[in-house]
């Protein structure tokens, strides 16, 4: 809860307080009949208790103190009613607890769902997991177990708590030197540490490389795995290999868009020194994928095709594929000769 919305509380409080309060502090509204009111109500219980008080020998005055009586009632039942009085104190304190009570429900059940309603799903499953954290870890070093030890860093890690999350997944690591996620994920951050600090990207960390790939290896058909191995090797200028590695993480992922800037900006590096990558990033990654490894159409790193057969296919089509015969001079020789040496 931020502190706005703590100060928000307490206003509402104090101005509940003084709403309910207000009528204790208020004196009592003035009747200017009162004193004649009053005169006349003691005049009648007097006549009153006369009247029952007669005896035999007094029941002579009855009519006269009937009269009386009479006339009493009729000068009262004239006058304006008197002010309505306050509300006993016991009610009003009543009041006031019970809003005390709702402000206290409102705090910490409608108003933190209030602020999230702001966020949309993926912030507010942050803020949520943020909140978490403390009790995460606290299970996680009481128990000491790799399982509490792997939530703790899952949950710091999806919150951007990388610290908490480094000291999760290195104390799971002690416990279990295999354990994939917390190879790759403490991998990852080592290997990115110095990123949000700006300017230029920080010399690779060999060490961090290698528990990506060890993950990697460990966990191929790990989606993540696949993806931080590819991010890896693009840091170390291995575009070719990680590229082989992003299109593996989009066949076990095929929805994650993760890796979509990288293979752009992985491409766009390819294709402007290499004019046979470029000719394939045009005509054939789209159905043999970015790095030869297939896709729809099949993969040409283990075709077994000569330069003089992927020429034909390029020129005539096979099969479902359709030719290009607009690929001609350097621009078909780059391709045939980047083929060719995917084959060998």
């Amino acid at each position: 809860m931020t502190a706005l919305t703590v100060a928000l509380l307490g206003l509402l409080l104090v101005a509940a307080a003084l709403l309910v309060l207000a009528p204790l502090r208020t004196t009592q509204t003035s009747d200017p009949d009162a004193m004649q009111r009053s005169q006349l109500e003691t005049e009648r219980e007097r006549l009153f208790a006369e009247l029952r008080g007669l005896s035999a020998a007094t029941e002579s005055r009855r009519p006269e103190l009937e009269g009386r009586a009479a006339r009493v009632l009729r000068s009262l039942d004239g006058m304006p009613p008197a002010p309505s009085s306050r509300l006993p104190a016991a009610w009003l304190w009543g009041g006031l607890a019970v809003v005390a009570a709702l402000v206290a429900v409102g705090a910490f059940s409608f108003i933190p769902s209030w602020q999230l309603r702001g966020l949309n799903r993926a912030e507010a499953q942050t803020v949520r997991t943020a909140v978490r954290l403390p009790g995460l870890a606290a299970r996680a070093r009481n128990s000491g177990s790799v399982a509490d030890e792997l939530v703790w860093g899952r949950a710091a890690f999806d919150a951007g708590q990388y610290d908490q999350a480094s000291s999760a997944y290195a104390s799971a690591l002690k416990k279990n030197p295999r354990q994939p996620e917390a190879l790759r994920r403490l991998g990852i951050i080592l290997l990115t540490r110095n990123d949000a600090q700006g300017g230029q990207a920080a010399r690779p960390n060999d060490q961090a490389f290698l528990l990506i790939r060890t993950a990697a290896q460990l966990a191929p058909n790990d989606s993540e795995s696949q993806l931080l191995l590819g991010f890896a090797l693009s840091r170390y200028g291995q575009d070719a290999l990680a590229l082989s590695a992003l299109e593996r993480y989009r066949s076990l992922s095929p929805q994650g868009r993760d890796a979509d800037q990288l293979i752009a900006a992985i491409r766009s590096r390819q294709n402007s020194a290499d004019p046979g990558m470029a000719a394939y990033a045009a005509n054939c990654a789209s159905c043999h994928g970015a790095a030869g490894g297939g896709g729809i159409g099949p993969s040409l790193l283990r075709a077994g095709l000569t330069r003089a057969s992927v020429a034909a296919i390029t020129r005539n089509g096979k099969g479902s594929m359709p030719g290009f015969p607009s690929i001609t001079g350097k621009s078909l020789d780059a391709l045939l000769a980047l083929v060719e040496g995917w084959q060998k």
